[in-house]
C-alpha cells in the first residue's frame, strides 16, 4: 500500500517569462495561451492553501473502482462515487474538493489521483503517462512543487493530443473537445474561451497603443 501523499510542496509561483516560453514552445499567440490558462484555472495554479489546483470527479472514481465492488460501494455510500457525471453537486470550493480528495484516498489512494484534475491545466490524473510521468503519483508530487512543472505537464498534454493547431486557429470548440474529451460541452470551455480571449487580445493592443 502506498504511503499517504501530502498535497503541498514548495508550490513556487510562475512568471510571465514562464507563460512566455510557454506559449513560445507551443507556438502559439501569447494572448490565446493566456485564455486557455485563465479558463481552467483562473491563471494559478495553486489554492490559498498552497495545494495544487484540483477538480475530484466523483462519476471517474465510480469508473476506477470497477474492478473493486467493496470499495465502490463504500464509496457510493460515502457520497464519493456516482454512476454518471451530474448525479451530484460539483465541488465549488477548493477546501471542498481536498476533503473529498482525502476521503477518497482513504478508499483507495490511487484511484482517487486518477480521478482528479490536476494543476494549471487540469489535467485528470489518469492521463499521467501523457504528461511523461512514470505514475500519478509522480504527477502529483510535481504539479505540487511548482507552476512552471504544471505549464510543462499542459505543453505535453497538448503536443500529444495534437492541439496546437486547433488553438492556433481559434478552433475553440475543436480544442475544448480535443482537450477535455466528449465531455467538454458541460464545462463551458468553447463558450468562455472566445469571450476571454477577446478581452486578453483587445487588452494587448491598446498597451501597443
Amino acid at each position: 500500500m502506498n504511503d499517504p501523499i501530502k498535497f503541498t510542496g514548495a508550490a513556487k509561483p510562475c512568471d510571465r517569462d514562464d507563460v512566455i516560453a510557454t506559449a513560445f514552445h507551443l507556438e502559439l499567440p501569447l494572448s490565446v495561451f493566456q485564455a486557455v490558462l485563465e479558463v481552467e484555472t483562473d491563471s494559478s495554479g495553486f489554492d490559498q492553501a498552497g495545494r495544487p489546483t484540483a477538480r475530484f470527479e466523483r462519476h471517474i472514481f465510480h469508473a476506477q473502482l470497477t474492478d473493486q465492488p467493496k470499495l465502490r460501494a463504500r464509496a457510493v455510500a460515502e457520497g464519493l462515487a456516482y454512476p454518471q457525471w451530474g448525479m451530484a453537486p460539483p465541488a465549488t470550493a477548493s477546501d471542498q474538493t481536498y476533503d473529498e480528495i482525502e476521503r477518497a484516498c482513504q478508499i483507495d489512494q490511487e484511484a482517487a489521483l486518477l480521478s482528479t484534475a490536476w494543476g494549471m491545466g487540469q489535467i485528470m490524473g489518469y492521463n499521467f503517462r501523457i504528461c511523461r510521468c512514470r505514475s500519478v503519483e509522480q504527477m502529483v508530487e510535481e504539479a505540487k512543487e511548482s507552476e512552471a512543472n504544471q505549464l510543462y505537464q499542459m505543453v505535453t498534454y497538448i503536443i500529444a493530443l495534437n492541439l496546437t493547431d486547433e488553438l492556433a486557429a481559434l478552433e475553440w470548440k475543436a480544442f475544448a473537445m480535443g482537450y477535455h474529451g466528449p465531455g467538454y460541452a458541460r464545462l463551458g470551455v468553447d463558450r468562455r474561451l472566445p469571450v476571454i480571449h477577446a478581452r486578453i487580445a483587445g487588452a494587448m493592443r491598446k498597451r501597443r497603443g
